[in-house]
């Protein structure tokens, strides 16, 4: 499955354009898929302690070693791109998705539920906060009138987007801007409905980014194929923050009957 090393440490998954690592010995059974604007080692405590699991971890298109997408691709298209590298696991397989990742999973789940075993979601943005959405500065909806009209130059806009945006957009140049734009306007009620594998959802209490009734309403809308565990005083990094309760998912969705 692994054409050829990188950096000692990284593999080229053949056929793929995917960079990542495995973990453990034997057919991986597990496929890890990080946050936004981070990498696949964020899962090598889950992966590797108390011993390691045969798993994947992924660098997604657009992060760690893997190259950007061509096009400003969506939950869906970034799912669809992981099928050649799922088919050469031991499928079905458990996804373990965190953030972005977990956006992913869920449509790795709806759209090809033959391939996966179960999902362990932490930290995903699946819903918008109540109360979250709110409209953008009037100085930044003018700029952005203004500049769609061809009366402001694309400098003086990014000089706009740079005050207004949030941090990641203001971290993000070409194409991953615009899938970042993209995925913000999804909505995943209704592929979560269409979910039949077990889901443990895995949180922190502190998550900031995507909070607890976030979860709380996934929960709801799986029905009594999922589970939540609440970790106290976790914020948005539970890969980082509590590795060992992920693991605990991996094992008992692993262990569910499909």
């Amino acid at each position: 499955m692994c054409a050829a090393s990188f950096l000692a440490v990284l593999h080229a998954f053949s056929g793929t354009g995917l960079f990542g690592e495995t973990y453990g010995p034997g057919t991986p059974t597990v496929l890890a898929l990080h946050g936004w604007r981070r990498d696949h080692s964020d899962f090598d405590a889950t992966l590797k302690e108390p011993d390691e699991l045969p798993a994947v971890g992924v660098d997604l298109p657009g992060f760690g070693a893997t190259p950007a997408p061509g096009a400003p691709w969506g939950s869906r298209q970034y799912a669809d791109a992981l099928l050649p590298l799922v088919e050469e696991m031991a499928v079905p397989v458990v996804v373990l998705g965190h953030s972005f990742g977990g956006r992913v999973a869920v449509e790795l789940a709806g759209a090809h539920p033959e391939v996966v075993r179960g999902l362990v979601l932490t930290g995903v943005p699946l819903f918008r906060p109540v109360g979250a959405r709110r409209k953008s500065p009037l100085e930044f909806r003018l700029a952005r009138r203004l500049a769609r009209a061809g009366l402001l130059s694309e400098t003086r806009m990014e000089r706009y987007r740079q005050r207004y945006g949030s941090a990641d957009y203001r971290a993000a140049t070409g194409v991953m801007r615009e899938v970042l734009v993209r995925l913000l306007a999804e909505q995943y009620d209704e592929v979560l409905s269409m979910i039949a594998c077990p889901v443990e959802l895995v949180w922190g209490d502190d998550d900031a980014v995507a909070p607890l009734a976030v979860a709380e309403r996934a929960l709801e809308t799986l029905g009594p194929k999922a589970n939540l565990v609440v970790c106290r005083a976790a914020g948005h990094l539970t890969p980082l923050s509590v590795p060992g309760e992920l693991r605990s998912a991996i094992e008992r969705v692993s262990g569910a009957r499909r």
